[in-house]
């Protein structure tokens, strides 16, 4: 997830520290705090993706993708896990290596650098990266909705963003809290005299204490530990950055763009593929969640949780109302927004190049 700091970022060296929190802070975009990195993973309505094309001719040598998550194995790659186990890159001639992400790890960093060819990340992250210079492009947008929201108990008296004046209100901070600024800003709130904005654990403790009058969380993972402590949803009370208008996109999959220039059609097989895996998840949470057991360290979660965040995730993927065959469309407007608030906050320096940033070529080739 992204977490974030208090006020405007900037300077260079900023920069730098920001894309190494972010890989550090990945979990509260998917990051559960029992997990630990793992060794490296190879190997409503339901939605409906293209269908793979013609397996691949047989005798043929495949051709080798390397996909870098931004975190640990966990239901927020359950697609790629289940496209891989159900042969759905195989299909298309390709040999797929899933990297898991952790703490050290920056998706883009591997990606510009060669180690991978194509990322998973947070659109912000991968602003600033492209503001770096790093030659990376947005080729699909997985999640069409931001998971994050703020979390009260009905007693704290927070019904709306209004509410949130005289609060203690707390974020992971480090490049996750520009979706919160804006909604304080949209509700004329200043951060540092209105309110006691304040750096949030990895752990939902400080708010289960009472430390904290409202938290950040994510709709498929933190939100789900306060109902897994034994309080009722009936007695919680939920801000949606969505709803509110500030929400930012959240998982994508990018790419090099010197090594998509050269691998377009590959780019398009490892996405149909890996659309396809989404779907199957999204219509079969737990064979979806079957295939990520097989990988999450032992010990590190449970099937009930990642079930849980399978269920939640798909929510974020194929939103209600959503357009099944537009899975992995990168929709202009979002886009811009997240773009027009990392600006706004600091977290890049000059507006996006929409021309640019992304593209849906890739997508639109896998339709085919």
């Amino acid at each position: 997830m992204m977490r974030g700091q208090q006020g405007k970022l900037r300077g260079g060296l900023w920069v730098a520290s920001f894309l190494m929190l972010m890989a550090l802070l990945a979990g509260c975009g998917g990051n559960n705090a029992a997990n630990t990195p793992a060794a490296e993973a190879t190997g409503g309505n339901a939605a409906s993706a293209p269908e793979p094309a013609a397996s691949a001719e047989p005798g043929a040598e495949p051709v080798t993708v390397k996909l870098q998550l931004k975190w640990v194995p966990q239901a927020q790659f359950a697609g790629y896990f289940l496209a891989q186990d159900k042969g759905y890159y195989a299909a298309e001639g390709l040999k797929v290596e899933i990297l898991p992400g952790g703490p050290d790890i920056v998706p883009e960093q591997q990606v510009a650098g060669g180690s991978a060819d194509i990322g998973v990340d947070w659109v912000a992250s991968l602003l600033t990266s492209q503001e770096q210079e790093m030659p990376l492009v947005q080729i699909a947008q997985i999640f069409q909705k931001s998971g994050l929201v703020l979390v009260s108990k009905k007693e704290a008296g927070i019904t709306t963003p209004a509410d949130l004046k005289g609060k203690k209100v707390g974020n992971w901070m480090g490049g996750n809290e520009f979706e919160i600024l804006a909604l304080f800003d949209k509700y004329k709130l200043d951060s540092g005299k209105d309110l006691n904005f304040t750096k949030q654990g990895f752990t939902m403790d400080q708010f289960l204490g009472g430390e904290l009058d409202a938290a950040s969380a994510m709709t498929y993972n933190e939100y789900q530990v306060v109902l897994e402590s034994g309080i009722k949803a009936e007695v919680l009370s939920v801000i949606d950055m969505n709803d509110e208008g500030v929400a930012m996109l959240e998982d994508n999959l990018f790419a090099n763009k010197e090594w998509l220039e050269a691998n377009k059609e590959t780019a398009a097989k490892f996405v149909r593929a890996s659309l396809k895996g989404w779907a199957d998840a999204i219509a079969d949470p737990e064979a979806a969640v079957d295939s990520v057991m097989k990988l999450a360290e032992e010990g590190s979660t449970t099937r009930e949780h990642q079930l849980t965040m399978m269920t939640e995730v798909a929510k974020l993927i194929q939103p209600e109302g959503f357009d099944a065959s537009k899975l992995g469309y990168t929709d202009a407007a979002a886009f811009q927004q997240t773009a027009d608030i990392a600006l706004k906050f600091g977290v890049i320096k000059t507006a996006a190049d929409m021309n640019t940033a992304y593209t849906n070529e890739i997508v639109e080739m896998a339709a085919k």
